[in-house]
């Protein structure tokens, strides 16, 4: 199982905006600086995220992105299911139905992975972050 390229750029964006300044708003250059990916792409990610409710933007001069209240909730599985959507990752191509033992093997798996990510949250990693430092 691999999440794209875009679910990576999201969570990292989304832990940078919780440990440097949850409050300030940060730029779409310092961020895609620090993860070394073009701006206009991270963007796309960005309008995402503000879609979903997790970031704010604010303009002018000191514009930019930051988290919104209640940012400390966020999980892990909100910010992926953000980009990804909320697809099962497994779809059964046969069609005889909810009988499929392949697929409740799958659908289960997928279950308990999604619970744990349910229950990570960016706010655990920053408080782990800032132990560590």
């Amino acid at each position: 199982m691999k999440y794209s390229k875009a679910t990576n750029y999201a969570l990292h964006t989304m832990l940078f905006l919780a440990a440097a300044t949850p409050n300030k708003p940060v730029g779409v250059q310092q961020m895609a600086e620090q993860q070394e990916v073009s701006p206009t792409y991270l963007s796309k990610i960005l309008t995402k995220l503000v879609k979903a409710g997790m970031i704010e933007s604010a303009s002018g001069a000191n514009g930019g992105y930051r988290l919104k209240r209640n940012w400390e909730t966020i999980s892990f599985l909100d910010i992926i299911h953000a980009i990804e959507g909320t697809a099962s990752l497994f779809d059964c191509s046969l069609d005889h139905g909810t009988e499929c033992m392949i697929m409740q093997v799958v659908l289960s798996a997928e279950e308990k992975m999604e619970e744990h990510l349910r229950n990570q949250t960016m706010s655990e990693l920053v408080k782990k972050m800032k132990i560590v430092l």
